[in-house]
């Protein structure tokens, strides 16, 4: 195991162990969790446990060409239940993120020092939100970092059903439709499967990494951003 102090900087991922633990400790400063992204680190954690940095081997992601949606979930966009914004209210996302219950978990991995990091990221240009509203009910919603011609996910939250699903299904042709040519899930989830997501080795992981940091950023308020 790793430990890091207030040195900015992440080791190889190489060295991450089987687990895809990478690293301990360290702070929790908007620099810090930028560099980990270019790195192709991620923070998660207990609330109650030091900081763990990870880059686990296989990584789990979306690339663009292998997105896809089921004829229910296209019915469901139809019918104009949901309506999605962008960037509207972030901090409203990520304080519902903290706090929506989620089975089999206890607790969650973002606390204040986290989401204030990520507040801040948001106010660069660099964090954007997903917003899914039911008439004047914010109902559920996504963030994640936009870097590059890589999208970055990091939590999401539902209050109702298929909430966060007309989110991430809203949010997914709009990236496309921008340049973007992967979206990192990090790890396995079934939800997120549906849609396409794969498991890659880290090292392909890595190799896109590399290629894509070099694509102009969508940087800046996503407001504009027609949603549903």
């Amino acid at each position: 195991m790793i430990y890091i102090n207030k040195e900015l900087h992440f080791p190889p991922v190489q060295m991450a162990d089987q687990s895809g633990v990478l690293a301990v400790g360290g702070d929790l400063k908007p620099e810090r969790i930028m560099l980990a992204y270019q790195k192709g680190v991620f923070p998660w954690f207990s609330d109650d446990g030091p900081v763990l940095w990870w880059a686990p081997d296989p990584r789990f992601v979306l690339f663009p060409d292998d997105f896809k949606m089921s004829k229910s979930t296209r019915r469901l966009l139809r019918k104009g239940i949901f309506h999605v914004k962008f960037d509207t209210c972030f901090e409203r996302v990520i304080d519902e993120c903290q706090n929506i219950s989620r089975p089999g978990q206890d607790g969650t991995w973002i606390n204040d020092d986290l989401k204030n990091a990520f507040v801040e990221i948001h106010q660069k240009g660099f964090a954007h939100s997903v917003e899914v509203w039911r008439g004047e009910e914010l109902v559920g919603g996504l963030y994640g970092v936009s870097l590059g011609g890589m999208y970055f996910g990091e939590s999401m939250f539902s209050k109702v059903s298929n909430a966060s699903k007309i989110g991430f299904v809203t949010l997914v042709p709009e990236l496309i439709k921008r340049g973007i040519k992967l979206i990192d899930c990090q790890v396995y989830t079934e939800y997120l499967e549906q849609f396409g997501a794969k498991h890659i080795p880290r090292e392909s992981f890595m190799h896109n990494l590399e290629v894509l940091l070099d694509f102009e950023t969508l940087k800046g308020s996503w407001t504009g951003w027609r949603g549903k």
